[in-house]
């Protein structure tokens, strides 16, 4: 009797190891959804810098530069080594800083500055050295051009009938910005929903032509936070550009042979800074969602990063708060906190409890 249930122990055992190994299988097929929600802080900023919002890097020695996007006071630009130490700052004007993107061939950082919002000078895009310090000239680019908003977007309801959206923009909003393999740079604008490129920039400065590459009402919002074409990546053979719309929560692509936009993704809670991986993972900064989401080609979400557990005692977000935009540098992806109020409701949001701002710091997964 004992030999007999050895021998069907023994088999039990095969059966259910046999079956493991295929359940283990499963589970490791990329149609697993990877999460991992640890956050470590990179850095935290200096105290009374306040709302980073637009990051780079340096690829060549892995310096991060991070912008803030204050209005009414005076604006920086920040510099950490990769191991998360202060090594410049540069003052620039009252007017907020959004999108920053690293000129590789030349070593320049470019900014997005919207001076729109504060004064009448014309939002621009400036670039400065990227071995700066605090006294570095800080070069003009070129000026954004006031096309207005683009017409309007008309929207089908399951009962056949459909909605007008109507846009209006006096504002020019210049965001994000992604350099193409021949030194172009793309630049998406928020309130203008649209796409603008200039050529060259690095022969063309100060003065520079800026070319109006997309005014599609997709790129515009009538959504919550206000802010339409956001974020950019470019996909690896240059021929999509991938478009953040915050307000709609959606990520789009503009086919730049035919100039076409339409919807990759949906559904992301606040779109905003974008990245491409190595792989071609288009990973997005969820700035209402408190993580970090990755889309396969397909516009399909297949890891979620990050995510946030309340406030520290020092004042700063215990993970991500309002993460805004990203850069990945090799194996790491860091993200911008902004953390920046948005309703006029006290007591309503932890971003008002927030007193110190952080970047953060995650690994990026190899599945």
């Amino acid at each position: 009797m004992k030999d007999i249930l050895k021998r069907c122990f023994c088999l039990l055992s095969i059966a259910v190891a046999c079956g493991t190994g295929t359940a283990l299988a499963d589970d490791n097929h990329s149609r697993r959804l990877f999460i991992d929600r640890d956050v470590d802080t990179f850095v935290v900023l200096p105290e009374g810098v306040k709302f980073p919002e637009g990051i780079t890097a340096n690829p060549g020695n892995g310096d991060i530069y991070v912008g803030t996007f204050q209005g009414g006071v005076v604006n920086k630009l920040l510099r950490y080594n990769r191991h998360g130490h202060l090594v410049a700052s540069r003052n620039f004007d009252l007017e907020p800083l959004l999108g920053l993107e690293f000129d590789r061939h030349n070593n320049k950082v470019y900014v997005t500055v919207v001076a729109d919002f504060v004064n009448n000078t014309g939002s621009r895009i400036q670039r400065i050295a990227a071995n700066f310090n605090s006294a570095t000239p800080i070069e003009n680019v070129a000026t954004i051009p006031a096309i207005g908003a683009p017409i309007e977007r008309i929207v089908g309801n399951p009962d056949g009938s459909s909605d007008k959206i109507q846009f209006g923009s006096g504002a020019r909003v210049p965001n994000a910005m992604v350099f193409d393999k021949n030194g172009n740079l793309y630049i998406s604008d928020s309130f203008q929903g649209a796409i603008f490129r200039i050529t060259n920039p690095a022969g063309c400065a100060p003065g520079c032509v800026v070319d109006v590459i997309s005014h599609d009402p997709l790129l515009a919002t009538a959504g919550f936070p206000p802010f339409g074409a956001n974020g950019l990546a470019l996909s690896h053979d240059q021929n999509t550009l991938f478009i953040a719309n915050t307000g709609d929560d959606r990520v789009l692509k503009l086919n730049l042979t035919t100039k076409v936009v339409s919807i990759f993704a949906e559904s992301i809670n606040g779109a905003d800074g974008l990245a491409i991986d190595r792989r071609g993972r288009v990973w997005v900064a969820a700035n209402q969602a408190d993580e970090v989401v990755a889309l396969n080609e397909h516009g399909k979400i297949i890891a979620r990063l990050g995510e946030f557990r309340g406030i520290r005692g020092n004042g700063t977000p215990d993970g991500l708060l309002f993460p805004a935009s990203l850069v990945i540098v090799d194996d790491e992806i860091f993200v911008t906190n902004l953390a920046l109020p948005l309703n006029a409701t006290a007591g309503d949001e932890p971003e008002e409890e927030v007193t110190r701002w952080t970047i953060s710091r995650m690994k990026l997964p190899h599945r």
